[in-house]
């Protein structure tokens, strides 16, 4: 069973060793980055620890993007040893559930290289489709929640 947890001294060292394939680099920012960002953004950044039962499997980061006034799918992987086994449809939904039910925002977007197919096709399977801006070289997506 999926779920997200807080991330906290006794699970830091766990989800600071989660990573991608070599691959998917270019794709995703290290959880340590990320934890940066949400330390830095603290207020705006909602990171969390995603584990099948006890075991972590991935990092999943949602939040609030100020300059352009929308919730986000900001930063999110699955661990290499754990792709392709579902548990990253099942976080991403946890996510957007954790942002509906405690913001009830009209839409969640992301950014995704155009190149990365598939986080591409996860997240159209979701319901996400391509707003046509490309910025920064992501290609925007939006979630539309009602």
């Amino acid at each position: 069973m999926i779920t997200l947890k807080q991330i906290n001294t006794d699970n830091i060292e766990d989800i600071l060793a989660l990573d991608v394939s070599d691959t998917q680099r270019n794709f995703v920012a290290s959880t340590a980055v990320s934890l940066a960002k949400a330390y830095v953004y603290r207020d705006t950044a909602f990171p969390f620890a995603v584990y099948n039962g006890d075991e972590p499997v991935g990092f999943i980061m949602m939040g609030y993007y100020e300059a352009k006034s929308y919730y986000t799918l900001w930063e999110f992987m699955i661990d290499q040893r754990f792709q392709g086994q579902g548990y990253g449809r099942q976080a991403l939904e946890l996510g957007i559930k954790y942002i509906r039910e405690r913001f009830d925002p009209d839409a969640v977007y992301t950014g995704v290289k155009p190149e990365n197919n598939i986080a591409k096709q996860l997240y159209r399977s979701i319901g996400f489709r391509y707003t046509g801006v490309t910025e920064d070289g992501m290609e925007e997506m939006r979630l539309e929640l009602r």
